[in-house]
Protein backbone atom coordinates (compact mmCIF):
# COMPACT_ATOMS: atom_id res chain seq x y z
CA UNK A 1 0.00 0.00 0.00
CA UNK A 2 1.31 3.47 -0.90
CA UNK A 3 1.88 6.07 1.75
CA UNK A 4 -0.82 8.32 0.28
CA UNK A 5 -3.40 5.53 0.43
CA UNK A 6 -2.90 5.20 4.20
CA UNK A 7 -3.48 8.90 4.92
CA UNK A 8 -7.11 9.64 5.78
CA UNK A 9 -8.66 12.76 4.31
CA UNK A 10 -8.96 15.55 6.87
CA UNK A 11 -10.75 18.26 4.88
CA UNK A 12 -13.04 18.37 1.86
CA UNK A 13 -13.79 21.42 -0.26
CA UNK A 14 -17.22 20.79 -1.79
CA UNK A 15 -18.20 22.89 -4.80
CA UNK A 16 -21.91 22.96 -5.61
CA UNK A 17 -22.25 23.86 -9.26
CA UNK A 18 -24.89 24.28 -11.95
CA UNK A 19 -23.90 25.22 -15.53
CA UNK A 20 -20.70 26.93 -14.39
CA UNK A 21 -18.10 25.35 -16.67
CA UNK A 22 -16.76 28.81 -17.52
CA UNK A 23 -16.32 29.76 -13.84
CA UNK A 24 -14.90 26.51 -12.46
CA UNK A 25 -11.32 26.90 -13.80
CA UNK A 26 -10.78 30.15 -11.87
CA UNK A 27 -12.13 28.59 -8.67
CA UNK A 28 -9.99 25.47 -9.07
CA UNK A 29 -6.91 27.63 -9.74
CA UNK A 30 -7.58 29.50 -6.50
CA UNK A 31 -7.75 26.19 -4.65
CA UNK A 32 -4.56 24.93 -6.29
CA UNK A 33 -2.81 28.07 -5.01
CA UNK A 34 -3.80 27.49 -1.35
CA UNK A 35 -1.03 28.10 1.16
CA UNK A 36 -0.29 26.46 4.50
CA UNK A 37 -1.75 23.11 3.43
CA UNK A 38 1.48 21.18 2.79
CA UNK A 39 0.77 18.80 5.70
CA UNK A 40 -2.99 18.65 5.26
CA UNK A 41 -4.68 15.69 3.55
CA UNK A 42 -7.53 17.36 1.69
CA UNK A 43 -9.62 16.96 -1.43
CA UNK A 44 -11.85 18.86 -3.83
CA UNK A 45 -15.29 17.41 -4.51
CA UNK A 46 -17.34 18.89 -7.36
CA UNK A 47 -21.07 18.26 -7.00
CA UNK A 48 -22.68 18.72 -10.41
CA UNK A 49 -26.35 19.55 -9.87
CA UNK A 50 -27.75 18.64 -13.32
CA UNK A 51 -25.49 20.86 -15.43
CA UNK A 52 -26.04 20.81 -19.19
CA UNK A 53 -23.06 22.93 -20.25
CA UNK A 54 -20.30 20.33 -20.37
CA UNK A 55 -19.26 20.57 -16.72
CA UNK A 56 -18.69 16.80 -16.49
CA UNK A 57 -16.46 16.79 -19.58
CA UNK A 58 -14.49 19.77 -18.25
CA UNK A 59 -13.81 18.06 -14.94
CA UNK A 60 -12.81 14.84 -16.70
CA UNK A 61 -10.23 16.75 -18.78
CA UNK A 62 -8.88 18.42 -15.65
CA UNK A 63 -8.66 15.11 -13.80
CA UNK A 64 -6.68 13.56 -16.66
CA UNK A 65 -3.89 16.10 -16.17
CA UNK A 66 -4.32 16.72 -12.44
CA UNK A 67 -1.14 16.60 -10.36
CA UNK A 68 -1.26 18.81 -7.27
CA UNK A 69 0.21 18.46 -3.80
CA UNK A 70 2.92 16.31 -2.30
CA UNK A 71 3.74 12.96 -3.87
CA UNK A 72 2.75 11.19 -0.64
CA UNK A 73 -0.29 13.43 -0.05
CA UNK A 74 -1.77 14.49 -3.40
CA UNK A 75 -4.73 16.85 -3.67
CA UNK A 76 -7.57 14.78 -5.09
CA UNK A 77 -10.10 16.20 -7.55
CA UNK A 78 -13.32 14.19 -7.39
CA UNK A 79 -16.64 14.52 -9.23
CA UNK A 80 -20.16 13.38 -8.45
CA UNK A 81 -23.48 14.02 -10.14
CA UNK A 82 -26.62 14.90 -8.19
CA UNK A 83 -29.65 14.30 -10.46
CA UNK A 84 -32.24 16.04 -8.27
CA UNK A 85 -32.20 19.78 -8.84
CA UNK A 86 -31.93 21.94 -5.73
CA UNK A 87 -29.26 23.34 -3.44
CA UNK A 88 -30.43 21.18 -0.55
CA UNK A 89 -29.93 17.99 -2.59
CA UNK A 90 -26.48 19.08 -3.75
CA UNK A 91 -25.40 19.74 -0.16
CA UNK A 92 -26.78 16.39 1.01
CA UNK A 93 -24.90 14.63 -1.79
CA UNK A 94 -21.68 16.42 -0.81
CA UNK A 95 -22.02 15.38 2.83
CA UNK A 96 -22.60 11.76 1.80
CA UNK A 97 -19.71 11.62 -0.69
CA UNK A 98 -17.11 13.71 1.17
CA UNK A 99 -14.20 11.90 2.77
CA UNK A 100 -12.98 14.72 5.02
CA UNK A 101 -13.79 15.22 8.70
CA UNK A 102 -14.74 18.81 7.84
CA UNK A 103 -16.52 19.88 4.65
CA UNK A 104 -16.06 23.45 3.43
CA UNK A 105 -18.64 24.62 0.90
CA UNK A 106 -17.96 26.97 -1.98
CA UNK A 107 -20.43 28.00 -4.64
CA UNK A 108 -19.23 28.22 -8.23
CA UNK A 109 -19.23 32.04 -7.99
CA UNK A 110 -16.89 32.09 -4.96
CA UNK A 111 -13.12 32.59 -4.88
CA UNK A 112 -11.31 31.71 -1.63
CA UNK A 113 -8.36 33.66 -0.27
CA UNK A 114 -5.04 31.80 -0.41
CA UNK A 115 -5.23 30.77 3.24
CA UNK A 116 -8.93 29.84 3.31
CA UNK A 117 -8.49 26.07 3.54
CA UNK A 118 -5.80 26.36 6.23
CA UNK A 119 -7.92 28.82 8.24
CA UNK A 120 -10.98 26.55 7.92
CA UNK A 121 -9.16 23.49 9.18
CA UNK A 122 -7.39 25.33 12.00
CA UNK A 123 -10.66 26.69 13.35
CA UNK A 124 -12.25 23.25 13.33
CA UNK A 125 -9.31 21.73 15.19
CA UNK A 126 -9.45 24.50 17.80
CA UNK A 127 -13.25 24.26 18.19
CA UNK A 128 -14.19 20.57 18.20
CA UNK A 129 -17.70 21.35 19.48
CA UNK A 130 -18.43 23.43 16.38
CA UNK A 131 -21.01 21.85 14.13
CA UNK A 132 -20.55 24.55 11.49
CA UNK A 133 -18.89 27.92 10.99
CA UNK A 134 -19.06 30.60 8.33
CA UNK A 135 -16.62 32.81 6.45
CA UNK A 136 -16.27 36.46 5.71
CA UNK A 137 -17.83 37.03 2.28
CA UNK A 138 -16.59 40.04 0.30
CA UNK A 139 -18.66 41.21 -2.63
CA UNK A 140 -17.02 41.66 -6.04
CA UNK A 141 -19.57 43.48 -8.20
CA UNK A 142 -19.80 43.57 -11.97
CA UNK A 143 -21.81 46.78 -11.65
CA UNK A 144 -22.21 49.29 -8.84
CA UNK A 145 -24.74 48.05 -6.25
CA UNK A 146 -27.91 50.09 -5.82
CA UNK A 147 -28.09 52.90 -3.30
CA UNK A 148 -28.63 51.68 0.29
CA UNK A 149 -27.35 48.22 -0.70
CA UNK A 150 -25.88 47.77 2.78
CA UNK A 151 -29.43 47.20 4.12
CA UNK A 152 -29.83 43.99 2.11
CA UNK A 153 -26.20 42.93 1.52
CA UNK A 154 -26.24 40.08 4.05
CA UNK A 155 -29.02 38.35 2.10
CA UNK A 156 -27.01 38.05 -1.15
CA UNK A 157 -24.75 37.29 0.84
CA UNK A 158 -22.03 39.81 1.66
CA UNK A 159 -20.86 39.28 5.26
CA UNK A 160 -18.02 41.27 6.80
CA UNK A 161 -17.27 41.21 10.54
CA UNK A 162 -14.02 41.75 12.41
CA UNK A 163 -14.52 39.34 15.33
CA UNK A 164 -15.55 35.76 15.97
CA UNK A 165 -19.23 35.23 16.77
CA UNK A 166 -20.99 32.23 18.32
CA UNK A 167 -24.51 32.12 16.90
CA UNK A 168 -25.74 29.60 19.47
CA UNK A 169 -25.40 31.80 22.55
CA UNK A 170 -26.52 35.24 23.71
CA UNK A 171 -28.27 37.77 21.47
CA UNK A 172 -27.49 35.96 18.22
CA UNK A 173 -29.15 32.79 19.50
CA UNK A 174 -32.28 34.69 20.57
CA UNK A 175 -32.48 36.38 17.16
CA UNK A 176 -31.94 33.01 15.43
CA UNK A 177 -29.13 34.43 13.29
CA UNK A 178 -27.11 31.79 11.40
CA UNK A 179 -24.41 31.99 8.71
CA UNK A 180 -25.15 31.53 4.98
CA UNK A 181 -24.13 28.51 2.96
CA UNK A 182 -21.35 30.12 0.89
CA UNK A 183 -18.02 29.64 2.66
CA UNK A 184 -19.67 27.47 5.32
CA UNK A 185 -17.68 24.64 6.93
CA UNK A 186 -19.61 21.72 8.42
CA UNK A 187 -18.50 19.03 10.84
CA UNK A 188 -19.37 15.92 8.81
CA UNK A 189 -19.98 13.70 11.83
CA UNK A 190 -22.30 16.30 13.36
CA UNK A 191 -24.26 16.54 10.11
CA UNK A 192 -24.64 12.79 9.65
CA UNK A 193 -25.78 12.37 13.26
CA UNK A 194 -28.12 15.37 13.47
CA UNK A 195 -29.49 16.46 10.08
CA UNK A 196 -32.27 14.34 8.51
CA UNK A 197 -32.01 13.26 4.90
CA UNK A 198 -35.29 14.99 4.07
CA UNK A 199 -35.37 18.76 4.44
CA UNK A 200 -38.39 20.86 3.53
CA UNK A 201 -36.79 23.97 2.02
CA UNK A 202 -35.09 23.23 -1.29
CA UNK A 203 -33.30 26.51 -1.94
CA UNK A 204 -32.39 27.67 -5.47
CA UNK A 205 -33.64 25.37 -8.24
CA UNK A 206 -31.56 25.98 -11.39
CA UNK A 207 -32.57 29.55 -12.28
CA UNK A 208 -35.70 29.41 -10.14
CA UNK A 209 -36.14 30.76 -6.62
CA UNK A 210 -38.23 28.62 -4.31
CA UNK A 211 -38.85 29.51 -0.69
CA UNK A 212 -35.41 30.12 0.79
CA UNK A 213 -33.94 29.20 4.15
CA UNK A 214 -32.48 25.77 3.35
CA UNK A 215 -29.22 26.60 5.13
CA UNK A 216 -31.07 27.84 8.22
CA UNK A 217 -33.13 24.67 8.31
CA UNK A 218 -30.07 22.40 8.21
CA UNK A 219 -28.10 24.44 10.73
CA UNK A 220 -31.08 24.53 13.08
CA UNK A 221 -30.89 20.75 13.36
CA UNK A 222 -27.22 21.02 14.35
CA UNK A 223 -28.09 23.72 16.87
CA UNK A 224 -30.88 21.66 18.41
CA UNK A 225 -28.49 18.71 18.76
CA UNK A 226 -26.19 20.84 20.90
CA UNK A 227 -23.52 21.72 18.34
CA UNK A 228 -22.09 25.25 18.27
CA UNK A 229 -22.46 27.46 15.18
CA UNK A 230 -19.75 30.09 14.62
CA UNK A 231 -18.54 32.88 12.38
CA UNK A 232 -14.76 32.87 11.83
CA UNK A 233 -13.32 36.25 10.70
CA UNK A 234 -10.04 34.59 9.59
CA UNK A 235 -11.75 32.81 6.69
CA UNK A 236 -12.23 34.99 3.59
CA UNK A 237 -13.91 34.35 0.26
CA UNK A 238 -14.93 36.64 -2.57
CA UNK A 239 -18.45 36.44 -3.95
CA UNK A 240 -18.63 37.35 -7.64
CA UNK A 241 -21.98 39.07 -8.14
CA UNK A 242 -22.91 39.59 -11.81
CA UNK A 243 -24.99 42.39 -13.29
CA UNK A 244 -28.20 40.33 -13.56
CA UNK A 245 -28.35 39.74 -9.81
CA UNK A 246 -29.05 43.46 -9.36
CA UNK A 247 -31.90 43.48 -11.85
CA UNK A 248 -35.13 44.53 -10.21
CA UNK A 249 -37.15 41.49 -11.34
CA UNK A 250 -34.56 39.04 -10.00
CA UNK A 251 -34.18 40.82 -6.67
CA UNK A 252 -37.93 40.93 -6.09
CA UNK A 253 -38.22 37.18 -6.78
CA UNK A 254 -35.26 36.53 -4.50
CA UNK A 255 -36.69 38.46 -1.56
CA UNK A 256 -40.10 36.92 -2.12
CA UNK A 257 -38.42 33.55 -1.60
CA UNK A 258 -36.71 34.81 1.56
CA UNK A 259 -40.05 35.93 2.98
CA UNK A 260 -41.97 32.79 2.03
CA UNK A 261 -39.46 30.60 3.87
CA UNK A 262 -39.65 32.52 7.11
CA UNK A 263 -42.60 30.81 8.76
CA UNK A 264 -40.99 27.40 8.45
CA UNK A 265 -37.55 28.46 9.71
CA UNK A 266 -39.02 30.42 12.60
CA UNK A 267 -40.96 27.42 13.88
CA UNK A 268 -38.23 24.80 13.59
CA UNK A 269 -37.51 24.75 17.33
CA UNK A 270 -41.04 25.61 18.49
CA UNK A 271 -43.13 22.80 20.06
CA UNK A 272 -46.06 21.70 17.91
CA UNK A 273 -48.70 22.82 20.42
CA UNK A 274 -47.22 26.33 20.59
CA UNK A 275 -46.90 26.94 16.86
CA UNK A 276 -50.32 28.58 16.30
CA UNK A 277 -49.63 31.16 19.02
CA UNK A 278 -46.09 31.87 17.81
CA UNK A 279 -47.34 32.13 14.22
CA UNK A 280 -49.90 34.72 15.27
CA UNK A 281 -47.29 36.75 17.16
CA UNK A 282 -44.92 36.70 14.18
CA UNK A 283 -47.77 37.66 11.85
CA UNK A 284 -48.63 40.69 14.00
CA UNK A 285 -44.99 41.76 14.14
CA UNK A 286 -44.58 41.30 10.37
CA UNK A 287 -47.73 43.33 9.78
CA UNK A 288 -46.30 46.09 11.96
CA UNK A 289 -43.00 46.05 10.04
CA UNK A 290 -44.82 46.03 6.70
CA UNK A 291 -46.95 49.03 7.71
CA UNK A 292 -44.03 51.07 9.08
CA UNK A 293 -41.96 50.35 5.99
CA UNK A 294 -44.85 51.34 3.71
CA UNK A 295 -45.29 54.65 5.54
CA UNK A 296 -41.57 55.41 5.27
CA UNK A 297 -40.85 54.19 1.75
CA UNK A 298 -44.17 53.72 -0.04
CA UNK A 299 -43.66 56.79 -2.20
CA UNK A 300 -40.30 55.56 -3.58
CA UNK A 301 -40.94 51.84 -4.12
CA UNK A 302 -40.90 52.26 -7.91
CA UNK A 303 -37.52 54.00 -7.92
CA UNK A 304 -35.73 52.59 -4.83
CA UNK A 305 -35.03 48.90 -5.53
CA UNK A 306 -33.71 48.23 -2.02
CA UNK A 307 -36.89 49.58 -0.43
CA UNK A 308 -38.94 47.52 -2.90
CA UNK A 309 -37.02 44.38 -1.94
CA UNK A 310 -37.63 44.97 1.75
CA UNK A 311 -41.33 45.57 1.12
CA UNK A 312 -41.54 42.38 -0.95
CA UNK A 313 -39.88 40.40 1.84
CA UNK A 314 -42.23 41.78 4.52
CA UNK A 315 -45.25 41.04 2.32
CA UNK A 316 -44.08 37.49 1.60
CA UNK A 317 -43.43 36.97 5.32
CA UNK A 318 -47.08 37.81 5.97
CA UNK A 319 -48.07 35.15 3.43
CA UNK A 320 -45.59 32.53 4.60
CA UNK A 321 -47.96 30.87 7.14
CA UNK A 322 -50.50 30.32 4.35
CA UNK A 323 -47.74 29.10 2.07
CA UNK A 324 -46.81 26.29 4.46
CA UNK A 325 -50.15 25.66 6.11
CA UNK A 326 -51.62 24.98 2.68
CA UNK A 327 -48.95 22.34 2.12
CA UNK A 328 -49.37 20.91 5.64
CA UNK A 329 -45.58 20.80 5.99
CA UNK A 330 -44.76 22.95 8.98
CA UNK A 331 -47.58 21.67 11.22
CA UNK A 332 -46.32 18.09 11.11
CA UNK A 333 -42.53 18.49 10.93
Amino acid sequence: MSVSASVSTQFTVAIRTYNAAQRLPALLSALQAQEGVQNLAWEILIVDNCSTDGTAALVARLQANWSVGRADMPLKLRYCFEPTQGAVFARRCAMQKAQGDWVGFLDDDNLPRRDWVAACYAFGCNNPQAGAYGSQIHGVFEVEPPEHFERIAHFLPVIERDRAVCFTEGLYARKKVLPPGAGLVINRRAWLESVPNHLNLLGPLAHGLAAKGEDIEALSHLKQAGWEIWFNPDMHIEHLIPRWRFERAYLLRFFRGVGLGRCFTRLLDVPLWLRPVVTLLYFCNDLRKWGIHWLRHGAVLQTDVVAACEQEMFQASLLSPLHYYWGRRWWTS
